[in-house]
């Protein structure tokens, strides 16, 4: 009896390699590998994903070269964005832009906060008070970098509960131009005129009323008169 022959169609090398850039992708969205962190060696790899050493290469250079991942000689591979978009969008972030990124940001806030007054969970429910909560620690606490990361932690928690993950992604991808922004906005000190009070917004999403949630979140938002 002749011998056994394995019938399983081996994939072509592109396909391989995008396959690879996929899984690579996906640990990082999951925060397997976090940005700032290194990412496995290269033998460590081809034995956790069953492929060669070059597609593993070529995978990672491809994600080097969108700023996902960043090859440092003798130190490794690392981790500097969850995305493709985010770095673009650090690249194109200039002072004369700042009122482009507001409106950016507009659009995708209004309709999240819309959505999650539709979809929210109680879980979710939960995060907003907590993510509130800490925005309103940090603004009593007076420093001006805790309070603009817990400001931005409070709208991804409303991004989150509208449950729509490619808006998620696209909003993640301006998270560097939204701080920056909102730390334009602040100067060097957290001044009682600067601050805007979130609370409505949570409650109108509670309340399960799109309408007023995305009147809430466009509210602080306005363009300047005349802009």
């Amino acid at each position: 009896m002749p011998p056994a022959v394995d019938s399983t169609p081996v994939p072509p090398r592109g396909r391989r390699v995008r396959e690879t850039i996929a899984q690579l992708r996906q640990r990082i969205m999951d925060g397997e590998w976090p940005v700032g962190g290194r990412i496995p060696t290269e033998p460590q790899l081809v034995e956790t994903l069953g492929v060669g050493r070059n597609t593993v290469r070529e995978a990672v250079r491809a994600l080097a070269h969108a700023g996902v991942l960043e090859c440092r000689q003798g130190s490794g591979t690392y981790v500097l964005s969850t995305d493709e978009l985010a770095p673009v969008m650090a690249r194109r972030l200039t002072d004369d832009r700042m009122n482009e990124v507001i409106e950016v940001r507009r659009a995708f806030e209004v309709e999240a906060a819309r959505l999650a007054a539709r979809r929210r969970t109680p879980e979710d429910l939960t995060a907003l008070d907590d993510a509130l909560a800490a925005r309103e620690a940090a603004w009593r606490g007076g420093r001006v970098a805790e309070f603009v990361a817990a400001d931005a932690a409070l709208h991804t928690a409303v991004v989150a509960a509208a449950h729509n993950a490619m808006l998620a992604e696209l909003y993640a991808s301006i998270g560097t131009a939204m701080r920056s922004t909102l730390t334009q906005a602040m100067g060097d000190a957290l001044t009682p005129d600067r601050h805007v009070d979130h609370a409505r917004l949570v409650a109108a999403v509670r309340a399960g009323d799109p309408e007023l949630a995305a009147r809430e979140a466009g509210a602080f938002l306005e363009p300047p008169p005349g802009a």
